[in-house]
């Protein structure tokens, strides 16, 4: 499954003053789907607090294949390490819905976190979880099988973004494309195709343009279970 989800995200984890402080430093802005909100290799300065909405974390290795690093939903805070340290951005960030953003200046931010050491270990919290959880995605990827890992992360989507439908099947809610999905769980697209058809062949799941529904959720918790 992807990696990166605090417990409780950065935004909620602050208090009322913190948050009316970063408001006021902060600029709101609206997102389409698809629209880059920082782009890999450039030079900005700002983190960005997601207030509504799903972001995607990507980056490109030397041969062009995309690894996404993690889905950012509302109240998480993205961007915040080349924000601070004037380095370039490590990864892309783009809306996956429609999204409510707060961009906070470095300038301003930076002074915010030294003035406030309770917001600082909340930031540091955050980055330390991000870190161990990616460790054990990595882990993962090298221990599990290709269905396993897909299987998990079907279920995972389904917890996180699922809307129940008539049937009782799992509408996943998020417009990934099959690079996005061979993405989150380090593999090819050919491979990932391979299994979507012999997936969608034993009607464990209908697939559309960007579109995932979910028709035995039991199937792919007996996938997932036995590493099959």
């Amino acid at each position: 499954m992807t990696p990166g989800h605090p417990a409780e995200p950065f935004w909620y984890a602050l208090t009322d003053q913190h948050r009316a402080e970063l408001r006021e430093m902060g600029t709101r802005n609206d997102y389409r789907p698809e629209t880059v909100v920082i782009r890999e290799g450039e030079r900005t300065d700002f983190a960005f607090v997601v207030m509504d909405g799903c972001v995607k974390v990507s980056a490109t290795g030397r041969h062009g294949y995309q690894t996404i690093l993690g889905l950012r939903d509302a109240g998480e805070l993205v961007g915040e390490l080349a924000g601070l340290d004037g380095g370039r951005r490590s990864a892309t960030v783009s809306a996956l819905s429609p999204v409510e953003g707060l961009l906070l200046p470095a300038d301003r931010f930076g002074p915010f976190l030294r003035r406030n050491p309770g917001a600082a270990a909340i930031l540091h919290r955050t980055v330390s979880m991000r870190l161990r959880e990616a460790d054990r995605y990595r882990s993962a990827a090298g221990s599990e099988a290709v269905l396993q890992r897909f299987a998990a992360l079907l279920l995972h989507l389904a917890k996180r973004y699922g809307l129940q439908v008539d049937g009782g099947g799992v509408l996943i809610d998020l417009p990934l494309s099959q690079e996005d999905l061979a993405g989150l769980i380090l593999t090819s697209k050919r491979t990932l195709g391979r299994i979507l058809e012999s997936w969608r062949a034993d009607d464990i799941i209908v697939t559309g343009r960007r579109t995932m529904l979910l028709h035995s959720v039991d199937a792919l918790r007996t996938i997932a279970r036995n590493n099959a």
